[in-house]
């Protein structure tokens, strides 16, 4: 009879001694060794396994994901396959808090779920769990890979038929991951760091090409005036003095950004919790009005349903930063005399706030990428909007700093939303002052 827990954890192995296994089993963890001694990649290492073990337990899936943002969240790396349509792609995010891989990467402990499709029905907000039953993905097993006493990854063996995985496979996998995770975390650190020169030498060079032309356009203008070519104040003059002002306004929000994420990345950007903050007020009202003149340019319909004096517990400086965010950006990507539609309500024990726009949207394949630092999506019509990929992932990491989700739907070529909730009260873990 099949196990009755759909979901498992296995306590963690200090040390697997390979004795226990019979000697076909010994010789391929030996070759584990060999492999990584050969300084294979990551990829080639996660093929060699799949070849290697897949005759000797059901497996139909092996895949390598790294845990990122002080874990914070889980990055998917590499899968292999013995199908081809993967839904479960290198690249998709998942946020570890409230997951079942929490319990994984802070005990150390191996995770089997047993029926994926039961605990999809009992679990259907998991993103990851409906893809990889899309896949036709039936049970998994997922290993933590250790180094240092510090979980940095994790290992999934996955089957086609439920309840594929014993106690004896988990040890095996146990002791594959113990002899990868070494080789696994150097080289994917080494990979992080030249991705990390990569985008931060584009980053120099998006920053210097698109302040070189607003600037050069505002000395222009200053030479214009000076030179007397307008002569008095008039209309022109105060057209183009508008215009200066709309170029500053734009340099402005570029140094914003910047100045937000190297807070972030610095460790400085820590929540100063707030037991009693008027959203409406102290929030919404103040992002608003920074930002009416990018709604006038556009003609934009702005409509706002808050509940009349909602006190909340926030942070209201960072709250701030992710209204003028997700606020500016529908604006930014919305269709000229379109509608933006906010949204604030307190549902039962969370703060639930949203910002709808019609405009492109973007493809759903790509929904992965809106949370990440750098990261811009890849359409033509958005292609054409100037922006840095670092806002919303700053909204993301101040909605996290809460305890809280971000998330964003989209009807392409219709509408695009996102919307975040944080829990009311806030835990007791992140720090609080008194309202001032």
């Amino acid at each position: 009879m099949p196990n009755s827990h759909v979901i498992r954890y296995v306590p963690a192995a200090a040390h697997v001694d390979i004795t226990e296994f019979p000697p076909e089993i010994r010789a391929m963890l030996e070759t584990v060794n060999t492999h990584i001694a050969a300084n294979d990649s990551l990829k080639e290492i996660l093929d060699f396994l799949f070849e290697t073990f897949g005759d000797h337990s059901p497996t139909n899936r092996v895949a390598l994901a790294f845990v990122q943002e002080c874990g914070k969240r889980v990055v998917a790396y590499h899968a292999h396959a013995d199908y081809n349509k993967l839904f479960l792609k290198p690249g998709f995010t998942q946020d570890i808090e409230d997951s079942s891989l929490e319990n994984v990467i802070r005990s150390g402990r191996a995770r089997i779920i047993d029926d994926l499709q039961v605990y999809l029905a009992v679990r259907p907000e998991s993103n990851s769990t409906r893809l990889i039953v899309q896949e036709g993905i039936r049970s998994s097993m997922t290993c933590p890979l250790t180094v240092n006493g510090k979980h940095v990854g994790l290992l999934f063996r996955s089957s086609t038929q439920p309840y594929a995985y014993d106690d004896t496979q988990v040890r095996m996998w146990q002791a594959v991951a113990e002899r990868i995770s070494q080789a696994v975390s150097n080289a994917y650190q080494i990979e992080e760091l030249s991705e990390a020169n990569r985008v931060y030498t584009e980053m120099l060079g998006f920053v210097s090409h698109e302040l070189k032309s607003p600037i050069a356009s505002l000395v222009m203008d200053a030479n214009l005036m000076l030179g007397g070519y307008l002569g008095e104040l008039t209309e022109k003059q105060e057209v183009k003095i508008q215009r200066m002002v709309n170029k500053s306004k734009y340099l402005l929000n570029l140094v914003r950004e910047y100045i937000d994420l190297a807070r972030l990345e610095g460790g400085e950007m820590t929540p100063s919790l707030h037991r009693e903050v008027r959203f409406e007020e102290d929030i919404l009202t103040q992002a608003i009005d920074m930002l009416e003149p990018q709604r006038l340019e556009k003609n934009i319909e702005l409509t706002v349903d808050c509940e009349a004096d909602l006190l909340v517990e926030c942070d209201p400086n960072l709250m701030l930063v992710v209204l003028i965010n997700l606020l500016g950006n529908a604006y930014k990507y919305g269709d000229e005399n379109g509608t933006v539609d906010v949204r604030i309500k307190r549902r039962s024990s969370r703060l639930e706030v949203t910002v709808h726009n019609t405009g492109p949207g973007f493809p759903a394949d790509q929904r992965s990428k809106l949370f990440r630092r750098f990261s811009r999506l890849d359409t033509p019509e958005l292609r054409k909007r100037k922006g840095t990929g670092i806002g919303l992932y700053s909204c993301w990491r101040i909605v996290t700093l809460h305890h809280g989700h971000i998330q964003a739907r989209s009807n392409l070529g219709e509408w695009a939303e996102f919307s975040f909730s944080i829990p009311q009260p806030i835990p007791d873990d992140a720090p609080q002052v008194p309202l001032a």
